[in-house]
């Protein structure tokens, strides 16, 4: 928005309408007043249009990007190779102006669009069922997760330690106020505690949520997984890396009963932590408590090939108190730049990619683990990021960025037992030069 148009006799007519006397009457239900500001921010003197512009664009101007560094950053969020057609074809207008498809016959190219992604979806992960897509890979997890509390009638929410922190505590936020425990299951040396699992799962867990590979990027045992939460007749969710289905096991070829992932690596820019892809799939049994949207094909009278929202189990379509989930919308344009992605790149294009973030993650450990003052603290099998181990991970950070490399996350910033540890991911994009001044950057800084 440009400009605000609200005068404050609007604004007031606004707050009496609600039955609030003030601004920050409104707030009191949202923060606690302990917790805003007051008194004088130390904000400049007001300025005049052209020179916000001016003040606006010189900040933009300070912020550094993975385009104008090294980067070996992952957690969820990774610096793919985008092929330059996607967004060509993304700001196309019928795609970018699009709202959200209510009315199918003025929506055709926009539902048929998703239903071309769920089912690219479904090749990729190898479930029956795949939906619009969500917020991003955390929302997905969470309503997995209230999805399976529903289908088993159960209660109890069961995810490993090694799922992505951040994840678990949108997992922690959906369920809070659910009347639903949550129970978190360690890791031993980087990975899910097995032992630990099977004295955690009984007859009133609903669902075991993994990550596979894991935060931390290694393999879990996901076989041994799937038998501990069927044997209790728990549903067995997994979240999934999209990219390393170019070479491991899809969830649907080993049991998964929902497959959650964040598509921000089929195509997709960094940004700065977003707009993010929300990939979810499962069994075909499960399709109506699925949240969000589906797409579904059809014909009309005349026998043509139509395209139509189906299943609409949303506070929008049915009572609230029967919907699946009170998600809104989906990620209409994220997941059409992912399809355009996976239709580029097709089954051998993905397996490359995967291919190369494999043999490219393990040069860098071996040359990372010959150095003097790094350990590798995790001797297990990992895909495309892993986790090395030195003193003071945070300025370590700090002093990379100032060599133009953004050298992987201070894992400490999660968990303290984490606090010497570093998170490095690595692309397809890196090349071997990239990777050794890493090292020997690394190298003269320790």
């Amino acid at each position: 928005m440009h400009y605000i148009p609200l005068t404050h006799e609007d604004e007031k007519a606004m707050l009496e309408k609600i039955g609030v006397g003030s601004f920050d009457e409104l707030l009191d239900a949202i923060i606690p007043r302990d917790l805003r500001c007051s008194g004088p921010l130390g904000l400049p003197k007001p300025a005049s249009e052209h020179e916000i512009r001016k003040i606006i664009k010189d900040l933009g101007q300070r912020n550094v990007t993975a385009d104008d560094c090294v980067s070996f950053l992952g957690g969820g969020i990774y610096d793919h190779y985008i092929p330059a057609v996607i967004n060509q074809i993304l700001l196309r207008s019928e795609f970018y102006t699009a709202y959200t498809p209510y009315q199918a016959e003025v929506s055709q190219g926009t539902l048929q669009a998703i239903f071309e992604f769920q089912t690219a979806v479904c090749e990729l992960t190898k479930m029956e069922v795949a939906n619009a897509s969500m917020y991003d890979g955390a929302s997905a997890l969470a309503e997995a997760c209230l999805m399976a509390k529903t289908i088993s009638k159960r209660n109890r929410v069961v995810i490993a330690e090694t799922v992505n922190p951040q994840h678990r505590a949108v997992v922690q936020t959906y369920v809070t106020g659910t009347d639903t425990p949550l129970a978190v299951v360690k890791s031993s040396g980087g990975m899910l505690d097995l032992d630990a699992l099977e004295s955690a799962v009984d007859e009133n867990t609903a669902c075991v949520a993994i990550q596979h590979p894991n935060f931390f990027g290694l393999m879990e045992e996901v076989g041994h997984i799937e038998k501990v939460a069927h044997r209790k007749g728990a549903l067995f969710i997994s979240s999934f890396d999209p990219i390393s289905l170019g070479m491991l096991v899809p969830p649907g070829d080993y049991g998964a009963d929902i497959a959650v992932g964040e598509g921000q690596g089929l195509g997709l820019p960094m940004g700065f932590g977003g707009p993010l892809l929300g990939l979810f799939a499962a069994k075909k049994e499960h399709v109506r408590f699925m949240p969000g949207r589906l797409v579904g094909m059809t014909k009309d009278r005349d026998g043509k090939r139509g395209f139509v929202l189906t299943l609409q189990t949303r506070e929008q379509h049915i009572r609230r108190e029967k919907a699946t989930s009170n998600i809104c919308t989906n990620e209409a344009l994220c997941a059409l730049g992912a399809l355009i992605y996976l239709s580029l790149m097709g089954r051998e294009g993905v397996a490359e990619v995967a291919q190369q973030c494999f043999l490219k993650s393990h040069y860098l450990n071996g040359r990372l683990g010959q150095l003097a003052r790094v350990k590798l603290p995790f001797d297990r099998p990992f895909f495309k990021e892993f986790v090395i181990e030195v003193d003071n991970p945070e300025q370590i950070v700090d002093r990379l960025i100032d060599k133009r490399i953004f050298g992987g996350i201070d894992l400490g910033r999660f968990d303290e037992c984490w606090k010497n540890y570093l998170l490095v991911a690595v692309t397809e994009k890196r090349t071997r030069e990239e990777m050794d001044y890493f090292v020997d950057t690394l190298k003269t800084i320790l």
